[in-house]
């Protein structure tokens, strides 16, 4: 059974979706995986969300990385002591903030480390950021600035003794707007395909 177990897992990490050719490029994204646009639609349904400014935030998160986490710390410069955080996956949610998604969406079965579980998440924070801060879905600045401190520390206006972290949010807001831009040039012929897909593939 051990065995079996083993094999099991290697499979699941020989299927990981590698990190896309050109991440600059949403078009080129869900062109190359065509099942990531698709979970970036259901997103979009399920909870009003914008394809382009969950897409943004991944890149900043994980660079679509499905077993992304943050870098091991070490005591004395070689014994480790534990990473900064339990992030983890494609959209680099922690522990207790993904625990409380599967909790109020029913999703026992959803994992960090699948590309459509960790969009519909970063759509459900989108969301609740918007129901409890009163941020629009569209603005990646003041969103992703509610992901990275959470909603109290939003309110708290922790972010302004972050410098570092107001230039991250204006560079994702930056990726955002191009992500729309170049979605918009796209988007006739990615729904035409998913559609296709959908029906006759």
């Amino acid at each position: 059974m051990s065995a079996l177990l083993l094999l099991w897992i290697w499979g699941l990490a020989g299927c990981a979706t590698p990190p896309p050719k050109d991440p600059e490029n949403i078009c080129n994204i869900f062109q190359e995986n065509r099942s990531w646009y698709k979970a970036a639609k259901n997103t979009e349904q399920k909870w009003g969300v914008p394809v382009h400014v969950p897409m943004a935030m991944m890149y900043q998160e994980s660079s679509f990385r499905h077993n992304a986490r943050p870098p091991m710390q070490y005591w004395l410069g070689f014994i480790p002591v534990g990473r900064a955080s339990t992030a983890y996956g494609y959209a680099q949610a922690k522990t207790m903030t993904w625990d409380d998604y599967v909790r109020e969406n029913n999703r026992s079965f959803a994992r960090r480390s699948n590309f459509a579980d960790a969009h519909d998440f970063m759509g459900w924070f989108i969301y609740k950021s918007h129901a409890v801060n009163g941020v629009s879905k569209w603005d990646a600045y003041h969103q992703y600035l509610n992901y990275h401190e959470g909603w109290g520390g939003y309110k708290r206006q922790t972010y302004n003794q972050k410098p570092w972290l107001i230039q991250v949010s204006r560079r994702v807001d930056d990726r955002s707007k191009r992500y729309a831009m170049q979605y918009r040039e796209c988007k006739k012929d990615l729904d035409r395909s998913w559609l296709w897909r959908l029906f006759f593939g």
